[in-house]
């Protein structure tokens, strides 16, 4: 299980949010590339990095400070928030990204369909819950799909990694929702990466312990950065 500590941009900082919402915000550091190259100087295998703006206005927002974190390390870089359009998801993986995140325009079949045929594996779907119903633009506007009925419906559009976020304990430091993480790996035939909630290295620990064949990786944000969690000690 690969562990992938998340770097989340706004305004150019690197921030944690309280449950998805843009009004609670914590700030770790202003410089993107210095905590990119901390987390692989300390061995990370893969980087998380999230465009908040990007997610929050339907854009790219924090390109430049993608392309430093880009320069900055060697190990492959995940990126979400703003991709929307098939002309950003390509600039983003020509930058030197090695797999994109589509949020809200992964409810198009037809979209997702055209961009795995394209672009493969690089193309990721996360799937973001509340109360276990998808919700999109940004975690804003909650819709009426189940998100293990959606993750079936992803999975069988061909698409080999679905990150799973349960947006309830997201940045809450209160654990993993581990049935809903169970739920979506048994629903689908690819890769899911678990994202919400860990706050110690027990909660990893326990996600391994589900021995879930296709849980591949857990997102870890707020733990690590509070301390709570030291990355050599769950990779």
């Amino acid at each position: 299980m690969t562990i992938y500590p998340a770097i989340d941009l706004k305004e150019g900082r690197v921030v944690r949010l309280h449950q998805g919402r843009a009004d609670a915000e914590t700030v770790y550091g202003n410089d993107p590339a210095s905590v990119a190259r901390n987390w692989a100087a300390l061995g990370a295998p893969w980087l998380h990095v999230v465009d908040l703006d990007g997610a929050f206005s339907g854009q790219p927002r924090n390109r430049d400070c993608v392309r430093a974190i880009l320069d900055a390390v060697h190990v492959p870089v995940q990126l979400g928030g703003g991709l929307r359009t098939r002309a950003q998801i390509a600039d983003a993986l020509a930058m030197g990204v090695s797999r994109c995140v589509v949020g809200t325009k992964a409810c198009e079949p037809s979209f997702v369909k055209d961009l795995v045929a394209e672009f493969g594996e690089k193309i990721a779907v996360g799937i973001d819950a509340r109360d276990g119903f998808v919700a999109v633009k940004g975690w804003v506007e909650k819709t009426s799909l189940s998100a293990v009925e959606f993750a079936r419906q992803i999975s069988g559009l061909g698409v080999r990694t679905i990150i799973f976020t349960d947006i309830a304990t997201d940045g809450t430091l209160t654990g993993p929702n581990y049935p809903a993480i169970a739920a979506v790996c048994a629903a689908v035939d690819c890769d899911v990466i678990a994202s919400g909630g860990v706050s110690t290295a027990a909660d990893v620990q326990r996600l391994r312990e589900l021995k879930l064949p296709n849980l591949a990786g857990v997102i870890i944000g707020k733990a690590l950065y509070d301390g709570r969690v030291r990355l050599k000690d769950v990779l």
